[in-house]
Formats: C-alpha cells, structure tokens, sequence
C-alpha cells in the first residue's frame, strides 16, 4: 500500500492532484479473485489464500485511510453516540445474543448512522460493527446433529390430521430453530443473508453510478496528465512491486513461510492483480477530487489499470 501511494506521490507532489494518493492503494477483492479463478486448478490454493488475506488487508487499510484523511469535520458528539453503540454490541457478543437481527439495527441504524453524521466515513462503521458480532459456533457438530435428530424424531411420533401446526409442534420447530442459530456464526448468517443483496443489487448500482465516464476525443489523453500516470504507475507497478518486496522481507526476516507450493513469481504474478484497484479506488477517486475533470482522469485510469 506504501509503494503505490507514494509513485503515486513522485508525480503529483505540489499539485492540486496530490489528495489523490489513496487511489491506488486498494485491491478489489472480487476482480482480482475472480481472474485468479479463471486458471482453476492450475493455481495453489494457498496462492488464492494469500490474495485473499492481501485483499482484505488492503480494503481495510483503504477504509482507514478514508477515515483518517478523507473524512470532514468531525462532529465528536456523534462520534461518541456511534461508540455507545458499539459498546453495547460488544455486550450482547459478551452475554452470547446470537440474534443477527439484534446485531443488525444497532448496528445501522446506532454506528453507522452516528459515524455517517460524524463526518468520519461510514465505510468504518462497517468494519468495527463487523468485528464485534459473534464469529463463531456455541455447539459442536456431534451435539448439533444429535439435537436435530431428536427433535424432528419428536415431529414423526406426533400426529398431524390438519394443515395449521399443533402448539407442540410449532414448539419443536421453535427449537430447531433456535439450535440453528446457537449452531451458524450470527456474522456468518448475516454475510449469507445480505450477500445477494450486495452482489445482485448494491455492487452493480455502485458501478454504474461511479464509472460513467463520457468517452470523448481526449479520452486517452487524460491519461498523460500526472494523476492519471500516477494512478496507472501505482497500480500497475507500485502494487506488484510492494506486494513482492514486503513478501520477500516477511519471508527473509523469519515473520513468514512461502504458500504450499508457490515460487515467487507466483507472488509477483498475484502481485499484478493486486493492482486490480477498481471499487475501492473509485471509491476514493469520488473522495479524494472535488474537480470534475480530476475525478474523470481518475476513473479512465483506473479502467486503464483494470483492463
């Protein structure tokens, strides 16, 4: 993230394109895993771990940069509200609620909501709700099953002569339910419940909205500009190079192992799709740039990079 951001730098230090560093800092997870998913078998599976846990890192080094330097004026009243909140979340994760709903409301309409007014970007309102609900299971397996077995053995003894269920039966379906939920990670559930929502609806609007660019006689020529090179330069080179360099000094230093089965111009291959910024880079581009032709510079750039 340092090496994009500071070529970033080298060609933009002193002009009014210099709040721009950030752009090129972040990798878009689902593009990136998406082309490395492309070659199937032929890539190592610790290879796809490594792009993930990279990926994740990157977005939220990405959301902290955006609170910390692309935020307005704070308002710490609000601020202190959206913290209250997510003390009492820390609570209900403490006395074990596993209600995803419970976690749900305070968590939007509490953090994100107060960080929104705040004036820090709401985008870390996301990651400190998600860290604080419940990630893991209270029930084994073997006593998962065992329960579940006998609870829907309680169902086939019973009798059932009409469509409506008995009050005994609507109780062992209230059970099951319950043990369902002590069983799934409440985080996990509600990433399964919203997951067609963000991919199916949120993630396309999010595109479309913030990369129409108007494709004129001086489209490619943006790309001379010093953002424009900035971008292109972090990306494409600043985020393979820093990735394969901060790896080999991990590696070097005793901190890390290479993945199973990988040689380092696997790192440095994964490296270039590191450099798939896209999302998270418009994202920043939208932040970063009040200047309209600033921000159109920076979208055809970071298309450059993608493509």
């Amino acid at each position: 993230m340092l090496l994009p951001a500071a070529l970033y730098l080298l060609f933009n230090l002193g002009e009014a394109s210099s709040n721009g560093w950030g752009i090129p800092m972040a990798t878009d997870i689902a593009f990136s895993l998406g082309v490395l998913a492309l070659l199937g078998k032929r890539v190592p599976l610790s290879l796809k771990i490594f792009l993930t846990a990279f990926a994740i890192v990157d977005d939220i080094g990405a959301v902290i940069v955006i609170a910390l330097f692309y935020s307005s004026n704070i308002i710490l009243s609000n601020l202190i509200i959206g913290g209250l909140f997510l003390g009492v979340m820390v609570m209900m994760n403490i006395a074990g609620v596993r209600n995803k709903l419970a976690y749900a409301i305070p968590g939007i309409l509490g953090i994100w909501l107060a960080f929104l007014l705040s004036g820090v970007h709401a985008t870390i309102a996301g990651v400190l709700a998600a860290l604080v609900i419940p990630a893991s299971t209270t029930i084994n397996k073997v006593s998962f099953k065992k329960t579940i077995s006998g609870l829907t053995d309680k169902i086939d003894d019973l009798k059932k002569d009409h469509s409506f269920l008995s009050k005994k039966e609507q109780g062992i379906v209230t059970e099951i339910k319950n043990t369902c939920e002590y069983y799934e990670p409440p985080v996990q559930s509600l990433e399964h419940t919203l997951h067609p929502w963000v991919v199916f609806l949120i993630m396309p609007i999010f595109a479309l909205s913030n990369t129409g660019v108007l494709i004129s006689h001086d489209f490619f020529n943006v790309m001379t500009e010093s953002s424009g090179l900035g971008i292109i330069i972090g990306l494409l080179f600043g985020k393979p190079l820093g990735i394969l360099l901060f790896s080999w000094l991990a590696y070097k230093s005793g901190i890390a192992l290479l993945p199973e089965g990988t040689k380092w111009i696997h790192i440095l291959g994964v490296g270039f799709l590191g450099g798939i910024g896209f999302t998270m880079s418009l994202f920043v581009a939208s932040l970063a740039f009040k200047d309209p032709e600033l921000v159109t510079t920076a979208k055809v750039s970071i298309l450059f990079a993608l493509f």
